[in-house]
């Protein structure tokens, strides 16, 4: 197996040009467990940590920038403001160490179904910035960024490079299943994020299909019932919060395995949404953008 340690990014991506087939490791999180149970054997590793820019955040006006390689850690320390989803859902990854390894390219790239950034990410909106040494930068919109199971939209030749994510305009949610309480895969996960400025609602749902979706149905039938109570702050009515619920397990495909049965995830999802989206919009009539942690 080579080992390639490039020292800049364009070193990077010269490497995965010269080896379309060799697989990205920062962190190694995900990728040191498949070589370990020897699920995988690359012809070569391209080792990103010494690049320095995929380590560094941008914080705009309306959008951060953040490096691939930015590990959860310095997420929930420096932009739980901007980035409250994410930063819940950094909170639940595995333990200190692993959340000071462990990225969102990581999750990115490794495209698991129960990656615990994904439904933050769907709820959250942006696009993923990708780049090849032979046709330059791609955004990719985080909707259309999962292919299947650990499969995602990158060429061969592509690096993961940035992620781009709206700022919070309103309060998002991230709730997660587990075997325990630390230290676990999601049985199934569930994000979710208001956006005021455009009376919109989006969601994630994570472990409950072959990849991580959004549950549109759920996010159309919510828009709907709030449309005339966002300038108000009125209560949600309970038959809404129930219906909202329902939706959200529906648009679930999950599988029976070694974690949960499909009927458990889909219980699970009805049971979260509900309770992150009475907990998302008491902050929005109380005029708090953050989330609870």
């Amino acid at each position: 197996m080579e080992f390639l340690r490039p020292a800049t990014w364009d070193e990077a991506l010269a490497a995965k040009a010269a080896y379309p087939d060799a697989v990205a490791i920062a962190g190694g999180t995900d990728v040191m467990v498949e070589l370990n149970f020897d699920r995988r054997r690359p012809d070569a590793l391209v080792d990103l940590d010494r690049i320095a820019e995929l380590h560094a955040w941008e914080v705009g006006a309306d959008v951060v920038r953040l490096g691939a390689s930015v590990p959860y850690a310095r997420i929930i320390e420096n932009l739980a403001d901007r980035l409250p989803g994410l930063a819940l859902a950094a909170r639940t990854i595995g333990s200190p160490q692993i959340r000071n390894r462990g990225s969102v390219g990581g999750n990115l790239g490794a495209a698991s179904p129960a990656g615990d950034a994904h439904p933050a990410l769907l709820a959250s909106g942006g696009r993923v910035e990708v780049e090849s040494a032979a046709r330059g930068v791609r955004m990719i919109p985080i909707d259309d960024f999962y292919l299947g199971v650990k499969r995602n939209a990158l060429a061969s030749d592509e690096l993961i490079r940035a992620v781009h994510i709206p700022s919070a305009t309103g309060p998002q949610q991230f709730s997660k299943i587990g075997t325990r309480n630390a230290m676990v895969i999601a049985v199934c996960s569930f994000g979710i994020a208001l956006h005021p400025h455009t009376g919109t609602v989006r969601t994630g749902l994570g472990s409950a299909a072959p990849t991580p979706l959004r549950a549109l149905d759920a996010e159309e039938f919510i828009e709907a019932e709030l449309a005339d109570a966002w300038a108000s702050r009125g209560e949600l009515r309970p038959t809404a919060v129930a219906r909202f619920g329902e939706l959200v397990a529906a648009a679930a495909s999950p599988i029976d395995d070694v974690r949960g049965s499909a009927a458990y995830r889909r219980h699970a999802l009805a049971v979260m949404a509900r309770r992150t989206l009475s907990w998302t919009w008491d902050a929005y009539r109380n005029d708090d953008r953050r989330t609870a942690a």
